[in-house]
């Protein structure tokens, strides 16, 4: 797997790839011509891209999130976009946003006058498409915000001035310079100890508001949300889902939940109304029958009284017939751990993109217990070549762009349970897998079920994120271990030694495995 790949492909284009098999043992005759291989007949698979807009009840969009590659270092010379000039910023914004921008701001520009638009969103200080909102409501749309607004400030111990309020100060400065009118705005300010992790925006179409689409996921509206790590936004068109979001934004937009100046027993009663409210739009799935959901999309929202969702969605995770695949901006759940450790003597791969390596805590009291290929787990982190290696080049990531506050690669929020069988579930939004996410912040998922279209746009996405993060992971890795003598050689083994990794019961077997058994493509004539 370690493995430089570079593949360009455009959306709504037929492609074919040949496969061509070639055995032997290279050599050069007199004249220096290469010898002694053999090419076998090639296999040629053809494809379709998906297009990148389209009027389906499903459209996803990723940005690049890889920052830290080969092509920027190559491109952009490793240099924030913050300081390139013209055009070349332009196209380094481009690369790194992929389309997800154009997604945001086409999202908010169906709207209409006499529309109206309901946001919710944590970060939303990148000036662009808070500017796009000013844009609707001059051409008449009705547009309502929720920010979060909390006061979360502290002294500056050094200094002992008090510091900013994140994201309250940043996000009311942007949408001040916007020319937004705070009429517009509702400050999300109660639960002041938790966050408003929301960000999706509700369509609703015409004087009668009819709930029409919904665009959410896990996109800050932040320039490092946007261009720098992981995210995905999807543009869901169903009423019944945008109706539910309605009710969801109809509820925030009370600012309900406990306040400051409140007793504590007022304040109890408060948070306890309040996630009562929300579980009310969407009961609990249980994690006995989460595997047993109808076909369809089924909303979730936070905070909620109890963890059961959290437990349900690792259950999709444990319950896995042939694979799954999980991104994890803030680490491995212990209960999902838990899970994965039984995980011995089975077939069936997890699939596990980290933000950080998962490793021991010298402040954690308990025992550190990695997961391995004893575990049929497959980890990749979030890392870059911070130093020539071989015919590579230095890269850099957000962190050093000074884009990155928190997380510097892997920021999505998604699971994917059988992506590759004919019933596939998807779980995707804005809520980390943790507890906080569950029944602490306000957050949104939805879990699709049945949709082979979604899930395969997720897996191809999440295995070239995987790919990219699990080559610099190997390399992280290898760094940092004392190499011997008789290390692996960096040159082709010219045998056919590399078999022995593939035989069946090892994971590598499994890994081809679930290629092999997928559910049938439709074939291109």
């Amino acid at each position: 797997s370690f493995v430089w790949d570079d593949f360009t492909l455009k959306p709504g284009e037929e492609y074919t790839f040949y496969f061509e098999p070639i055995k032997g043992k290279p050599a050069t005759d007199a004249d220096g011509k290469v010898t002694g291989l053999v090419r076998e007949n090639a296999i040629a698979i053809k494809i379709k891209t998906e297009p990148l807009f389209t009027n389906q009840e499903h459209d996803i969009f990723f940005n690049r999130g890889i920052a830290s590659s080969q092509a920027y270092a190559r491109e952009f010379n490793n240099t924030s976009p913050d300081k390139l000039v013209g055009k070349k910023q332009q196209d380094a914004f481009e690369w790194l946003g992929r389309d997800l921008d154009d997604a945001i701001f086409k999202f908010i520009k169906q709207a209409k006058s006499g529309d109206t638009i309901l946001g919710c969103f944590y970060e939303f200080h990148y000036l662009p498409v808070v500017s796009a909102f000013k844009d609707a409501i001059d051409r008449g749309v009705k547009v309502k915000i929720i920010i979060d607004a909390k006061k979360n400030a502290t002294i500056d111990k050094k200094t002992g001035e008090p510091g900013k309020n994140f994201p309250r100060d940043t996000n009311i400065e942007t949408i001040k310079a916007a020319k937004i009118p705070l009429t517009h705005i509702i400050k999300r300010e109660a639960n002041a100890n938790l966050i408003q992790h929301n960000k999706f925006m509700v369509f609703l179409k015409g004087a009668s508001l009819k709930p029409t689409a919904v665009w959410m996921g896990s996109t800050n509206i932040s320039e490092n949300g946007i261009y720098g790590h992981t995210n995905v936004g999807h543009w869901v068109r169903n009423a019944a889902i945008a109706k539910s979001y309605k009710e969801y934004w109809e509820l925030l937009s009370k600012d309900p939940g406990s306040k400051k100046g409140n007793d504590a027993a007022t304040n109890k009663k408060a948070t306890a109304a309040f996630k009562k409210q929300v579980v009310a739009l969407q009961e609990d799935i249980d994690a006995a029958t989460i595997n047993d959901i109808p076909n369809g999309i089924i909303p979730i929202f936070s905070p909620r009284s109890t963890g059961g969702m959290l437990d349900s969605y690792f259950e999709l995770v444990d319950k896995a017939s042939a694979s799954a695949a999980i991104t994890l901006a803030f680490g491995i759940n212990a209960s999902l751990k838990t899970l994965l450790q039984q995980h011995t003597n089975q077939s069936t791969i997890t699939f596990m993109l980290l933000e950080k390596k998962d490793q021991a805590n010298a402040r954690s009291r308990t025992p550190f217990v990695p997961l391995t290929a004893v575990n049929n787990v497959y980890e990749a982190y979030g890392a870059f070549l911070n130093n020539p290696l071989y015919q590579w080049v230095k890269e850099t990531n957000t962190r050093e762009f000074g884009m990155a506050n928190n997380i510097a690669y892997i920021h999505s929020k998604f699971l994917l349970q059988d992506p590759l069988g004919d019933d596939p579930i998807v779980v995707t939004g804005s809520a980390n897998f943790s507890t906080a996410s569950t029944t602490g912040n306000d957050e949104n998922m939805i879990i699709i079920r049945g949709d082979l279209r979604v899930a395969d746009i997720y897996f191809t996405e999440f295995n070239r994120l995987f790919n990219h993060y699990y080559f610099r992971s190997i390399q992280d890795r290898v760094k940092q271990t004392p190499q011997k003598n008789n290390s692996a050689s960096l040159f082709l083994d010219t045998t056919d030694s590399w078999l022995q990794k593939y035989k069946p019961g090892l994971l590598k077997f499994k890994r081809v495995s679930i290629y092999v058994d997928m559910k049938k493509a439709v074939i291109l004539p």
